[in-house]
């Protein structure tokens, strides 16, 4: 595959074709692309065929099969390395962008001299390392976000930055991009947060599938991701990158096998190992991991900078046609969330659906509608509270008053419990999406225009509020 001269449209039609025949052999409209690629069919043909030429073993040993898995697996964290531009990096192979974060959580030394903060965008997966930091004695913060495009509110995060001289660990963790709204924030927080002394977590998961991440001229601390939503297969792997200089602050409180270099049961010690092994619990995915060279490769071919330029030009006709529906007595159907322009965005779009009443459209009757379509496209809070309770207005006071009622929850009990929709419906795109896909999208938007939510469909809330602190 050859990248120079790339015509967009006729291009990236043609490795539809050719890649991902089978979106159009079963006339699917894939638009959840945030939630998982779709993995073209060179990778799988490739990787079927390295599993059948060779034995290949457990790497934690010096025999022939052995050796060789290892040697596959080195090639490929070289190949990660390489690919993100970090040579003063350790890549350590995790279950996926989760595990990545767990790593950090359970080892960055959070103790009563230490402060977490986060932003009010990020994924569960970096929200659960607060407990870490509570568990340990530590305090954290949220810095809020802004109501109208959902970006970073500049002056409240330079204040939280430069905040707490005394603390002698300070971790902050925010998305290089939105899971949720696809709003891109701007790497420069990275050095402006160490300048201020802030170890940096970037949550890269959401960004690197659709842009370029070069950690020689962006250079957080520590950065997770997962494979399958870069290039589709193999799924269940992921990684941390760590910088070298920062690796040794991480302090693992446990061992296990494939982590230590020696360990003994009638003297109660052990040495872990040195470098990216020592996070790497157990035997790792060895037979999938090979797969990521060739996923690197296939998206080194097409370029990531052709990659991102193709999302932009399909984000921009997305959002021109999304924006002019409208019903007939001038009512919007669609809400977007989040910048209605593709400057500091990705192709994740959060969005939900009103009639011609301005009432607000279950999530689940969208779904249940493009279901039907074969349209797969993502609902719900995405595990990223933070911007569902800004989007629906939620108070601390509300939330508050909701968790200390009851031992246990979940949507539809908050839900009837706050008198409040919560949720949203999120499209994304991705390498395989045309033009026609989002012809279809609009034309399925479209046959909501002028009506009115069902009334089986409709729940004991009153219609959306308009909310006086935006």
């Amino acid at each position: 595959m050859k990248s120079e001269n790339i015509n967009s449209e006729d291009f990236f039609n043609r490795l539809r074709k050719k890649e991902y025949a089978r979106l159009d052999g079963s006339g699917h409209v894939y638009l959840d692309y945030t939630g998982g690629n779709i993995h073209p069919q060179c990778l799988v043909d490739k990787h079927y065929r390295f599993l059948q030429k060779a034995v290949y073993g457990n790497p934690h040993s010096t025999n022939p099969a052995s050796r060789l898995s290892e040697k596959f697996v080195s090639e490929a964290r070289k190949r990660v390395l390489e690919f993100f531009n970090a040579p003063d990096y350790y890549c350590v192979f995790t279950p996926n962008a989760s595990g990545a974060l767990q790593i950090v959580g359970e080892c960055y030394p959070f103790s009563c001299e230490s402060h977490f903060l986060l932003t009010a965008d990020n994924h569960n997966s970096v929200n659960g390392i607060r407990e870490y930091c509570r568990n340990k004695g530590a305090s954290y913060a949220y810095s809020a976000m802004n109501y109208e495009d959902l970006s970073i509110n500049e002056p409240e995060l330079n204040k939280h930055l430069h905040a707490h001289p005394d603390k002698k660990n300070k971790l902050f963790a925010f998305p290089a991009q939105s899971n949720a709204s696809g709003v891109q924030h701007s790497l420069a927080w990275i050095k402006k947060a160490q300048e201020q002394h802030w170890d940096v977590l970037l949550d890269a998961a959401a960004f690197v599938p659709t842009s370029k991440l070069d950690l020689s001229v962006s250079k957080p601390d520590f950065v997770s991701l997962s494979f399958y939503k870069i290039f589709g297969y193999p799924t269940g792997i992921g990684c941390l990158l760590v910088k070298k200089s920062t690796f040794n602050k991480l302090k693992k409180p446990w061992f296990s096998g494939g982590t230590v270099t020696l360990s003994a049961i009638k003297y109660s010690s052990y040495f872990l190992k040195p470098d990216h092994e020592k996070f790497e619990n157990g035997t790792i995915n060895y037979l999938d991991i090979p797969a990521i060279t060739n996923g690197l490769d296939f998206i080194a071919a097409i370029r990531i900078e052709n990659i991102s330029s193709r999302i932009k030009e399909l984000s921009e006709l997305f959002l021109l046609n999304l924006l002019k529906l409208t019903h007939d007595n001038g009512l919007p159907l669609i809400e977007l969330y989040g910048p209605a322009d593709t400057k500091n965005r990705g192709g994740t779009f959060l969005i939900n659906f009103f009639d011609v009443y301005g009432q607000q459209y279950p999530f689940l009757f969208i779904e249940q509608r493009a279901n039907g379509e074969m349209i797969s496209l993502r609902t719900g809070c995405f595990c990223n509270p933070g911007i569902d309770e800004l989007n629906n207005c939620l108070s601390a006071d509300q939330l508050k008053n909701y968790f200390t009622s009851r031992d246990h929850g979940d949507y539809d009990d908050m839900k009837q419990f706050l008198g409040k929709m919560r949720g949203a419906v999120r499209i994304s795109i991705g390498i395989p999406t045309t033009i026609a896909d989002i012809e279809k999208f609009i034309s399925f938007a479209k046959k909501l225009l002028n009506k009115s939510v069902p009334p089986e469909t409709c729940i004991s809330l009153e219609l959306k509020e308009h909310c006086t602190d935006k």
